[in-house]
């Protein structure tokens, strides 16, 4: 098997990375938490970054054509994720795994 290179390797760490984060803190931390936490776009928020980080990791490591054009959404998706998130608070967790994911997303757009 052909290794992928350092760069792609480390954005599908990152992007495995957040949608576990994110994932897992919408269905412990913010169904826990209630109140704004569990506000309708919130929620889709949070769910729609987990899976197009899923998503992104995905089409990478199947070096599909489509991973830098999905890495570019990817990067927009979490951005938004990570700022609804720290304008809630309590949510450092997941906004800088958003905010790494972003980083990694952007630097993979040809």
């Amino acid at each position: 098997m052909h290794t992928l290179d350092a760069q792609t390797a480390t954005c599908i760490d990152l992007c495995l990375h957040c949608y576990k984060t994110c994932h897992g803190m919408v269905m412990t931390h913010c169904l826990e938490t209630g109140g704004r936490h569990t506000e309708p776009a919130h929620v889709r928020e949070m769910v729609a970054c987990a899976e197009i980080c899923r998503t992104t990791a995905h089409l990478l490591l199947m070096r599909s054509q489509h991973g830098p054009h999905l890495c570019r959404e990817c990067a927009e998706v979490c951005e938004r994720c990570a700022a609804d998130c720290e304008a809630l608070g309590d949510m450092g967790e997941c906004v800088a795994a958003c905010r790494s994911c972003a980083q990694a997303c952007r630097a993979m757009v040809h």
